[in-house]
């Protein structure tokens, strides 16, 4: 793996994961799922990218580029991009570590390139092109914009985690005017 795709110290063990995902993008999820299903070596903790948690977590983080492009940061600062953030969640898994090996040498990179190319190819297919780490928008009304994060554009809500209830309702009354007006 190149400088580009890591950082961090080469000398720190890595005993904890944090897998930074796209919670609205099928692939993701599916991946996500499938992940957490896996006996892991390494613990791996998955978090949508972009989420109030993931900041908090990581506040130097461009998290805008998370959206775009799988992103593990290890316990001990190490941070995976792209192809070697592929390749790291599969050394953390016990079925897939000797994979993992052969993935990390030049010639599994650039399988493991062509990989990456492939998804972020589905990706764009379902999202459509994110120029610059453009804002997403879903169709409920939730967005994510990458200086904010997500939000109920109507109301400025900061979005619920994965199996939190979104809020209720604005504040106001039952006729759906907000307390300012």
């Amino acid at each position: 793996m190149g400088e580009a795709d890591r950082g961090g110290r080469g000398d720190v063990p890595v005993r904890r994961l944090t897998v930074l995902y796209d919670a609205e993008c099928h692939l993701c999820t599916f991946v996500r799922n499938w992940l957490v299903k896996q006996r892991q070596l390494v613990p791996l903790d998955l978090v949508p990218a972009g989420h109030a948690r993931a900041r908090r977590l990581f506040p130097d983080l461009d998290h805008a580029a998370t959206l775009s492009d799988i992103t593990v940061i290890a316990d001990g600062g190490q941070l995976y991009r792209g192809p070697a953030a592929w390749i790291v969640c599969m050394w953390a898994l016990r079925a897939y570590r000797p994979t993992a090996h052969r993935m990390a040498t030049p010639a599994g990179m650039k399988v493991a390139k062509q990989v990456v190319l492939g998804a972020a190819r589905y990706r764009e297919a379902q999202w459509g092109p994110q120029p610059g780490g453009g804002a997403y928008r879903r169709s409920d009304g939730w967005r994510y914009d990458p200086k904010d994060g997500w939000f109920l554009e109507a109301y400025g809500y900061e979005a619920p985690g994965p199996g939190e209830e979104p809020a209720a309702s604005a504040p106001g009354c039952d006729s759906g005017c907000r307390t300012a007006d």
